[in-house]
């Protein structure tokens, strides 16, 4: 999962970043309002945590065009601006959900989780025959084993099934895993689909990641 801060106070851009990497999100931060609508239009972003008051454009200003654009792009407004007026002001503009600062990291984490569940309306788990990810409880499990994966495996695996039978490119995964600042020549991204397959493969008769030739990876039970 990708997310977008938009937060001019570096220090706290710094720590949401921080603490949602701990989480195994990708994220990146920008630091103005046209900055924001810029980096928002042009990557995918499965999220946006945006504050209200940024240089160069307001963050109303800012959410009003991210929604013209981007109707379905869940945004949670964080922010030092708690009057009732503002809240009304923030949700009239397209806000899914409206947090005040000073905040507790893990209420944003909840906060985040809940979005991104009401986005996709997934009930927390995703399945693809005996493999299945429950993301609210961050567990892994085939054919009932369970199997403990570092943040960057588990966070390729979600990608994976929820492009479930769908070839994804090595751009695509590093786009989703990694942020905006990652050297996409890097073999990472090939270094993690084999440890993947030493954790979810291996000792199965039917493998579930598939190479497909010139185009990148996919994660199915189908032939291929």
């Amino acid at each position: 999962m990708r997310v977008l801060i938009v937060e001019d106070e570096k220090k706290v851009a710094s720590f949401i970043k921080k603490g949602l990497q701990q989480e195994g999100y990708a994220a990146d931060a920008v630091h103005d309002g046209a900055d924001a609508v810029q980096t928002a239009v042009l990557f995918d972003y499965d999220l946006i945590i945006l504050d209200l008051m940024l240089p160069a454009k307001s963050g109303l200003d800012v959410l009003r065009e991210i929604r013209s654009k981007k109707p379905k792009l869940p945004v949670l407004v964080l922010t030092a601006k708690g009057a009732v007026d503002d809240k009304v002001a923030g949700l009239d503009a397209g806000a899914d959900d409206y947090l005040i600062k000073p905040f507790a990291f893990a209420e944003l984490s909840a906060r985040i989780r809940a979005l991104l569940r009401r986005g996709t309306q997934e009930n927390t788990r995703l399945r693809v025959a005996d493999l299945e990810m429950d993301t609210a409880s961050r567990e892994v499990r085939r054919a009932g084993q369970t199997i403990d994966l570092k943040l960057k495996e588990y966070a390729l695996l979600e990608f994976l099934l929820r492009n479930v039978h769908r070839p994804v490119t090595r751009t695509m995964i590093v786009e989703h895993v990694w942020d905006i600042h990652f050297d996409s020549v890097s073999n990472v991204v090939d270094v993690h689909i084999n440890s993947l397959r030493n954790k979810i493969d291996k000792g199965f008769q039917r493998p579930l990641i598939h190479t497909v030739r010139g185009v990148g990876y996919m994660l199915s039970d189908r032939p291929s």
